[in-house]
């Protein structure tokens, strides 16, 4: 097992350099000079190329190539061209609202999308199979900026139950960071469950129609023990990779969602320097968000081993 997930390790390590090297190759061909954009609009050409000289940005492509990567080995992922501030550190103060939006909104799915999935299976067929499925494909179809504008405007707009915009910190209270928190976890948490339960849905039908199920009814155990321990157990393979794939659209949907709703998280971070073309900033974000995702991948992979001994063979 542990040669295994080393060889899963060492896979992801030429997969995690080239993600580098596309980054950065794609920032260098990006249209827009954060020279220029720092100079402002009545900058000089001698106070542009001043400043491309001060950052660095008049050094060939292959040198910052090369400067920059080992910097990145060495833990050091550069200094903000606009703040002068350490990346590690504006990505550390912005750190807190994203991984509080991220955890609401998965937990959220999980709680909400696995039994809808797993009744929708058991009663398939009937009217609670077929509004979950409706729920599916409608949430699955929304854009995320729409379906928050369509909370914002129902829920605090016209209902006036939830605030509409902000970040309140868990340490101010629960109830102030519960009330920002519902808006943007529903409008992230939506669409993921609408994906989540169709895919557990679909999982459930094909357990159910196996033998042993037909078995363990004929045996008489309940109904509750049959979907919670015979079925769902052995249905988890798809949804352990549905909630992988789970984690590349909260990362996206984490941009959007904290730009709607004024959260000063990483996603408006990322927003902001693309604008700015602070590069330093959008290569940390871009290889961290990678690195999560090829993460979340080798814990998937292990988990398919824990729940199918097979598959590491």
């Amino acid at each position: 097992m542990l040669m295994w997930i080393a060889r899963r390790i060492l896979a992801s390590i030429p997969v995690f350099l080239g993600v580098a090297v596309a980054v950065f190759a794609l920032l260098y061909i990006m249209p827009g000079d954060p020279a220029a954009i720092i100079a402002g609009d009545n900058g000089s050409d001698e106070n542009i190329a001043a400043i491309r000289v001060q950052l660095g940005l008049d050094q060939p492509p292959l040198a910052r190539l090369v400067q920059w990567l080992g910097a990145l080995l060495t833990g050091d992922m550069g200094t903000s061209l606009f703040t002068q501030l350490p990346v590690t550190t504006m990505i550390v103060q912005r750190l807190a609202p994203t991984l509080s939006l991220a955890a609401c909104a998965m937990v959220f799915s999980l709680l909400f999308a696995i039994p809808l999935g797993v009744v929708a299976a058991w009663r398939s067929g009937s009217t609670i199979d077929r509004g979950a499925m409706l729920f599916a494909v409608i949430g699955f179809s929304i854009p995320s900026f729409v379906l928050a504008y369509v909370l914002i405007f129902t829920l605090s707009v016209e209902l006036r139950w939830l605030p509409v915009q902000g970040y309140i910190p868990l340490s101010a209270g629960f109830v102030p960071f519960a009330r920002h928190m519902v808006l943007p976890s529903l409008a992230l948490g939506l669409i993921y469950s609408a994906l989540l339960a169709r895919v557990t849905r679909a999982s459930m039908l094909e357990v159910l129609q196996q033998d042993f199920i037909r078995t363990a009814h004929a045996k008489g155990v309940p109904n509750r023990l049959v979907l919670l321990r015979h079925a769902l157990g052995n249905a988890m393979v798809p949804i352990v990779t549905v909630v992988g794939l789970g984690v590349s659209l909260l990362l996206g949907g984490v941009i959007v969602t904290e730009t709607v709703f004024a959260i000063p998280g990483i996603g408006r971070l990322t927003v902001d320097s693309i604008l700015r073309r602070d590069y330093p900033v959008i290569q940390a974000v871009v290889i961290i968000s990678s690195g999560v995702y090829m993460v979340v991948n080798l814990l998937v992979d292990i988990a398919y081993a824990l729940l199918d001994p097979r598959i590491r063979q």
